[in-house]
């Protein structure tokens, strides 16, 4: 039974990469028809991931009328669904189709060079495109900490599709923070995305949306052992495709207070979540962990 089911499974996947393949000369509009239905259907049938974007929208914007938030809920599960599919063509299409869809802009000139430098990506929906976006246009090797897929042949996938145009070098958890600090101080640019729960251990509690919530100082530290610049990075989906903006280095960070440099990091990003609220990563139980003796949010 256990060998079936893993037959099973690994037909499933390949079934599924192949669809993504044959989805990649899809026209964009059609791509796009297609997200916004699928959306729909993950927002009416997955009830639980439903409740948890209404539980982050209702406790981070609880001054918004309820019709709002539902509307923004909706609209999540669109934009979520829209960018999963839109790797068929980040992944698969033609390069040049691509480097049409996906365009660099702001602040550009912070990747130029050889300044250590470490890329603040929050978790908006279309990261994916994020990647893509600077190596197309600023090829510069880069690192970033990865965490393994349980599916292997997902996992190779996600790999192959991340690194498809530049040379992104992938660490685990495992590997510890010296090799990576080594790779910052030669001039590799290292893509960070610390605004998930990573659970207690190596987290602080600082505020977001005004709750105390869970966060690893990450951001801070690499900057202060990598003596690196932090340069926010943050893609926006678009009917073209994505815009992929590079905001200004953040000046006279770190402090000597990583804490406060962290309550500043989320200070931050929801500055950035506010022109875009609905592509932000409601899915996710950000304010999962908790301060001892305080019940469960969801």
């Amino acid at each position: 039974m256990r060998t079936l089911r893993q037959l099973t499974s690994r037909l499933t996947t390949r079934a599924g990469i192949a669809f993504m393949q044959a989805l990649a000369v899809v026209p964009l509009s059609w791509t796009r028809l297609l997200g916004k239905l699928l959306g729909w259907a993950l927002y009416l049938l997955v009830g639980a991931r439903r409740r948890v974007v209404q539980t982050n929208l209702r406790l981070c914007f609880p001054e918004w009328p309820e019709a709002e938030r539902r509307r923004l809920t909706r609209q999540t599960f669109v934009y979520f669904a829209q960018a999963w599919l839109d790797r068929a063509w980040l992944w698969h299409a033609p390069r040049a189709w691509v480097q049409e869809r996906v365009r660099l802009t702001g602040a550009v000139g912070e990747l130029d060079g050889n300044e250590a430098t470490v890329i603040f990506l929050p978790h908006f929906v279309g990261l994916d495109a994020a990647w893509a976006g600077v190596a197309l246009h600023k090829p510069r090797a880069s690192t970033t900490i990865y965490t393994d897929q349980s599916n292997k042949l997902v996992d190779r996938w996600i790999l192959r599709g991340r690194m498809r145009f530049g040379n992104l070098r992938l660490f685990g958890r495992s590997h510890g923070v010296k090799p990576i600090v080594t790779a910052l101080r030669e001039g590799q640019p290292l893509y960070l995305l610390p605004d998930m729960d990573f659970g207690p251990e190596d987290s602080v509690f600082v505020p977001f949306y005004r709750l105390p919530t869970a966060t690893v100082p990450s951001l801070a530290r690499f900057a202060r052992l990598g003596r690196a610049k932090i340069v926010p990075l943050l893609p926006r989906l678009t009917a073209s495709g994505y815009e992929v903006e590079v905001l200004p280095h953040w000046a006279n960070f770190p402090s000597n207070y990583p804490l406060a440099d962290t309550a500043l990091m989320n200070e931050r990003l929801q500055e950035y979540i506010s022109t875009m609220p609905a592509q932000y990563y409601w899915v996710h139980k950000r304010f999962k962990t908790r301060p001892e003796g305080e019940d469960s949010l969801y």
